[in-house]
């Protein structure tokens, strides 16, 4: 391999996220190292330097990291007592552990948050189906580490509908958080970015749609959003940003409340789903400005290309012999030229996320017709074609 006079970042997990840094690194001249979790995943189709090994094993990320300077991340798992070593080895853990807890552990975010005073569902960590009935039905738990997309999350509306959470959570080893049940108009995104001397930016707050507890499409900016309230969400945060001392990008997901307030819902300390939008309808991609801020290069301008930019999700259908997504380029791209796709490099299967499409211009309603039908294309929804 030809030597760079770039250092090397070690970035850990193999997943879509770190194929999504591959290219902005590129460009940047910026070599990567990945700890991929098995053979042929996503990002180890496209990053040449990588090791196949277990994040939550010491040895594992003290060989990865090597002679890198510093570290990021595709996903929050790493055990938080391996990042701190990392740290005594001298490795510039980007974020690190001490912000990272926030977004690895919901009880420890939520206890932070309310120690500065950021508005949030009411909510406690409960012990029994007798302190859920204390707290109130209908209401929300959740395993306080390891969920995502919808994983981890239960709608309880009776004391019987407790046990799979409590179940769970005894496997796993981990705490129950009940949460109110908020009524919300919608949920939004601030993603902001933010490097080790202080430099911020902050992105377009985005509005996002769920289907089966996974994002599946994000609208930037969002549609009708005061501009009191997008900078009350930015303002939340940047804010927090600094409070937590992240480095890199931040995603707060949010409920907007139907009395017209915002409350906190989710931390995320890397790039995000509800960022995807940014690849092709802003100045900087969230990959790039996470690279930028976590190696500590100057950070780039978050503004909107376009008027509108709509991401919509392409998930694994049911059937995985239909709708081969590659099989798929031929009506998608001869339909909508300005059409842009970006594939995972995963298998199909159900629910999946396998890639996701943009589309950008000046009708939000268009670039919605656009992207629904690209993405519905490409899942093998055949019944959804309208030339």
């Amino acid at each position: 391999m030809p030597e760079s006079h770039a250092p090397t970042l070690a970035v850990i997990g193999g997943g879509q996220l770190a194929r999504m840094m591959a290219q902005p690194a590129i460009a940047l001249g910026l070599p990567l190292r990945l700890l991929a979790e098995a053979e042929g995943v996503s990002a180890a189709q496209v990053v040449v330097d990588q090791l196949v090994g277990d994040y939550r094993d010491l040895p594992t990320l003290r060989r990865v990291t090597e002679g890198c300077p510093v570290v990021t991340f595709d996903h929050e798992h790493v055990p938080t007592e391996h990042l701190h070593a990392l740290e005594a080895d001298g490795v510039a853990v980007r974020p690190g552990p001490d912000a990272l807890v926030h977004a690895q552990d919901k009880a420890v975010m939520r206890r932070r948050l309310a120690e500065l005073d950021v508005p949030c569902p009411r909510n406690a960590v409960v012990a029994d189906v007798d302190e859920v009935v204390a707290f109130g039905f209908p209401c929300v738990l959740k395993t306080t580490r390891g969920g995502y997309d919808g994983k981890g999350v239960w709608v309880v509306r009776e004391a019987a509908d407790c046990a799979e959470p409590f179940s769970a959570a005894e496997a796993a080893g981990v705490q129950v958080l009940a949460e109110e049940l908020v009524d919300f108009r919608r949920e939004l995104s601030a993603l902001v970015a933010r490097s080790p001397s202080g430099q911020a930016a902050a992105y377009p707050v985005v509005a996002s749609t769920q289907l089966d507890g996974i994002c599946h499409e994000v609208v930037a900016p969002a549609p009708d959003l005061s501009e009191e309230l997008a900078g009350h969400a930015q303002e939340i945060a940047l804010r927090l940003a600094g409070e937590l001392g992240v480095t890199g990008i931040l995603a707060v997901e949010l409920f907007e409340t139907t009395d017209g307030r915002i409350l906190v819902n989710e931390l995320a300390m890397r790039p995000h789903n509800t960022g995807h939008w940014t690849q092709d309808g802003a100045v900087t991609s969230q990959f790039e400005n996470h690279l930028r801020a976590v190696m500590d290069l100057p950070l780039g301008s978050p503004a909107p290309r376009e008027r509108w930019t709509v991401m919509v999700n392409i998930l694994g259908g049911p059937d995985p012999e239909v709708g081969r997504l590659y099989d798929g380029y031929p009506h998608a791209l001869a339909r909508d030229p300005r059409l842009r796709v970006h594939l995972y490099g995963k298998q199909m299967r159900p629910g999946r996320k396998v890639g996701h499409v943009n589309a950008y211009g000046d009708d939000l309603e268009d670039c919605l017709e656009r992207a629904r039908h690209a993405a519905a294309w490409f899942r093998g929804d055949l019944g959804n074609e309208s030339e």
